[in-house]
């Protein structure tokens, strides 16, 4: 099944069992390590099942989420106000270079967003081009993004970077889902259950939870029968354990230094979304599908 739809639509290794094989980075090793004596994260994310290496290369095996499923589409969401840690932003502050690249990363998305100084030079500096691009997003204001989807029987998107108002974010996940209605309530208790089980983990209020994301996996069914519908948390490669007796409520805003990342505010709307997807009106000018029979 990895082989057909990608978790986080890269190239993972597929291996045995039901399992799959992600290149390994110090701090998710960690990050997965503390988490199987943490009985509330296991509960929410993928089964790890230690490191393994291949032809070389160190990989963490972990459970495939897919295996489960028949014909399963996937939506990525990016959680958090912010998906750059603030220990980033300092290091960037002290090598404050203009990048020609973030520019043009910037003007391809929208021309009239750099000043006259940064159109004269061509350039930005990273902590403007961070910044910029949370602010593009849903990620500042609703604390989420929609980072990438996968149909099962389409090739993965990630045309999301401007998807940014609740209408536009709930008009892409109701053709995500195919209006199915059971999908949208089985997604829904999920996120209500990971919510809770969030704020009782000792280790998510230790840790500064940034690129973090949460998948949404359900069966786009090939008959008529019960669709299967899951969510976990995944991707720990930026989670950053905090200095001894620190605690964040992942609820209260950023300010520098503070560390807070907005993971439960953003789970917050997102639950509300789902709660009111089908009365959310589409963005100005779009219609609703009608939604795909299933044979």
């Amino acid at each position: 099944m990895v082989g057909s739809v990608k978790h986080r639509f890269c190239a993972f290794k597929p291996c045995d069992n039901g399992t799959i094989l992600k290149k390994l980075t110090d701090k998710e090793h960690l990050c997965l390590t503390k988490i199987l004596d943490d009985p509330h994260m296991l509960r929410i994310s993928p089964t790890y099942h230690g490191k393994i290496a291949v032809d070389g290369v160190d990989y963490v095996k972990l459970q495939d989420l897919l295996a489960e499923f028949d014909n399963p589409s996937v939506c990525d969401i990016k959680m958090g106000t912010r998906t750059y840690l603030e220990e980033e932003l300092m290091k960037a502050r002290e090598k404050l270079t203009m990048r020609k690249d973030m520019y043009e990363k910037m003007v391809k998305v929208d021309k009239d967003e750099p000043t006259e100084e940064e159109h004269k030079f061509k350039a930005v500096t990273k902590p403007r081009y961070m910044q910029w691009r949370e602010r593009l997003s849903s990620t500042a204001t609703l604390g989420f993004r929609i980072d990438g989807i996968k149909q099962a029987d389409r090739d993965p998107d990630k045309n999301f970077k401007t998807v940014r108002t609740s209408q536009e974010v709930a008009y892409v996940l109701r053709k995500h889902i195919n209006y199915r209605e059971e999908t949208r309530v089985k997604l829904l208790e999920r996120l209500k259950e990971i919510r809770g089980t969030l704020e009782q983990s000792a280790f998510f209020k230790a840790h500064e939870v940034i690129g973090s994301s949460l998948l949404l996996v359900h069966d786009e069914p090939l008959t008529e029968g019960e669709a299967k519908a899951n969510i976990w948390m995944i991707d720990f490669g930026k989670t950053t354990p905090l200095t001894e007796g620190k605690h964040l409520d992942h609820r209260t805003p950023w300010t520098e230094g503070n560390q807070e990342d907005g993971y439960l505010m953003g789970l917050d709307n997102l639950v509300e979304l789902f709660e009111n997807l089908n009365t959310i009106p589409p963005p100005e000018g779009l219609e609703d599908d009608a939604p795909t029979a299933v044979p």
